[in-house]
């Protein structure tokens, strides 16, 4: 993707597919590293062409992880591919969800974009291990009024 060989990406994406069968492939498109939003889409475009079942915007170690924008961008993408082919493509948003108030975001995006079918597991995921710490201190506000301590929940 880094060098624009569009080509050669689709020819990797649907080998994996190939190889993987009946289960399902997940493309892991590092959002971050890929400097354009036009980028971002096309290589979303081309992973879905090639038999993605999910599009991930990042491993979560990269510098730059998931954003809004490059979301909107791939949900969008995944939209067009839909209405063109009638296949639905999950999506996964993973590295610097950190807060059950970041992760509405997430949420809010792809009920307006993609409708309330991709709010379920099997169209949509977040990858935020440290997200599970602050869910935690959430619930434990909504059931006592206050928030807990850091070090009462596990750290991811």
């Amino acid at each position: 993707m880094l060098t624009g060989d569009w080509r050669a990406l689709y020819d990797e994406v649907r080998a994996f597919r190939e190889a993987a069968g009946p289960a399902r492939l997940k493309t892991i498109i590092a959002t971050g590293d890929l400097a354009t939003l036009r980028n971002v889409a096309k290589a979303s475009l081309v992973c879905m062409m090639a038999g993605a079942d999910f599009i991930k915007t990042s491993t979560g170690k990269e510098a730059v992880n998931a954003t809004l924008p490059v979301s909107l961008v791939m949900a969008r993408m995944i939209r067009a591919y839909r209405e063109r082919t009638g296949h639905q493509v999950g999506f996964k948003a993973a590295g610097g969800i950190g807060t059950a108030k970041a992760s509405l975001g997430y949420l809010i995006l792809m009920n307006e974009e993609l409708g309330r079918e991709w709010l379920e597991p099997r169209l949509f995921r977040i990858g935020a291990s440290s997200l599970l710490g602050d869910i935690e201190r959430q619930l434990e506000h909504h059931v006592t009024g206050r928030y807990s301590a850091q070090f009462r929940h596990p750290m991811a």
